[in-house]
């Protein structure tokens, strides 16, 4: 069935969204800090809501989340459903969803899982905190960019999820980093590494992505390092909340936000690896 949805926020993951909207045949009104050539783009989130029942929310961080809910609030109503897909800390998230409800209207914790072409080819994962019923409501919406869409708890449960499987995702390449400097220190070709990775255990997807763009110095953003630190940041505050001792954590975090300082923010986090 053709809605009207919005999308705020037309970064590397919200413009392809909208762009698989579009071609799923819904009527998409689009928002972003950067103004875009592109169709409805609307001046504010407030216009996005007043033209959408569904809105999906793909800023970048916890203030632009909330800066954008409070411009919208004055026209949502219990019509409304927001879906927040942007990684943000969990008491941004529990804020959100605060302010939303207190509008009448509902609101998802729908952060994914995926970069640049699981977006663009419609293959994300989306891991849902909140209403079933709400849930039902947005599946065909979630359906045009999605592979999976995973329930998987209460408003903060999904984000706690996300935050921690891209820690996880964050110390494997810097594993995979530090075995590359270590190879080629021993003047062993990136090639047997990755020939000897591929048949062992540990192989993933992301090793598979993320070594070969070591390997040939290809940094372009699926992910990018601003990105992947800031959430390493979350997962850390996540840790010290409940006195947990994360160094793994601490080890890639300090890693990253020493190629942050060195001007390599906007590269894609596999960055690391550039020796």
């Amino acid at each position: 069935m053709k809605q009207n949805i919005g999308v705020l926020g037309l970064g590397i993951i919200g413009s392809r969204v909208a762009e698989n909207l579009r071609k799923a045949g819904h009527e998409v009104f689009v928002w972003s800090r950067s103004a875009r050539a592109v169709p409805n783009f609307l001046a504010s989130p407030r216009e996005v809501a007043e033209a959408a029942g569904i809105i999906q929310i793909f800023v970048r961080d916890s203030a632009a989340l909330i800066e954008a809910i409070h411009d919208m609030s004055p026209a949502l109503n219990a019509g409304h459903l927001v879906m927040n897909h942007a990684t943000v800390s969990k008491q941004a998230t529990l804020e959100a969803a605060k302010l939303v409800e207190a509008t009448g209207a509902a609101f998802l914790d729908a952060p994914f899982t995926g970069s640049k072409m699981a977006a663009q080819n419609g293959k994300l994962c989306y891991y849902i905190g909140g209403s079933e019923l709400m849930l039902e409501r947005a599946k065909s919406v979630l359906a045009a960019s999605a592979a999976k869409i995973l329930p998987l708890g209460g408003v903060g449960d999904a984000m706690v999820l996300k935050i921690v499987t891209n820690l996880v995702s964050a110390v494997i390449v810097e594993a995979v980093a530090e075995a590359a400097a270590i190879t080629q220190s021993h003047n062993v070709p990136l090639a047997r590494l990755l020939e000897a990775l591929e048949s062992n255990a540990n192989f993933s997807a992301l090793i598979g992505m993320k070594l070969p763009a070591i390997m040939n110095s290809d940094f372009e953003p699926h992910f990018s390092l601003r990105n992947m630190l800031k959430d390493a940041d979350f997962a850390r505050e996540l840790a010290a909340e409940n006195k947990i001792s994360a160094p793994a954590l601490d080890c890639t975090a300090a890693t990253m936000r020493a190629a942050l300082d060195a001007g390599k923010g906007d590269l894609d986090f596999s960055v690391i690896g550039q020796r």
